[in-house]
């Protein structure tokens, strides 16, 4: 529970610098920020684990096999992105590449939430 809380108050401050810092990523104010990330992690938590199996049946297991999971978590969370990106009128990315770098960035600053807690 506490992991959750933590990730509710982190994705909106790495959307708001991701918005400030990269080109192809864009949020109107703190508000649509907050519920953006809600968003992303509601439709991270539903449909999450369903593309993170796709990609890993696509790639017949090759990156969970060798120990790099991460990769097909990150481009399936790249995927939600896009997916909220198309739901939110006041959150945009310009294409897959910023959606992709938004979800490492994020990948890290969750995995650095989960190192600390």
């Amino acid at each position: 529970m506490l992991e959750f809380i933590l990730q509710l108050i982190i994705t909106p401050v790495v959307l708001l610098a991701a918005a400030k810092s990269m080109r192809g990523v864009s949020v109107k104010d703190n508000k649509a920020a907050i519920w953006t990330s809600v968003w992303i992690i509601l439709v991270g938590f539903v449909i999450g684990w369903l593309l993170t199996f796709l990609l890993n049946l696509a790639t017949l297991g090759i990156f969970w096999l060798i120990g790099l999971g991460i990769i097909t978590r990150t481009i399936a969370y790249a995927i939600i992105i896009e997916l909220v990106d198309k739901f939110r009128k006041d959150f945009h990315t310009k294409g897959f590449m910023p959606s992709l770098w938004l979800a490492i960035i994020l990948a890290l600053a969750w995995g650095l939430v989960d190192w600390i807690v």
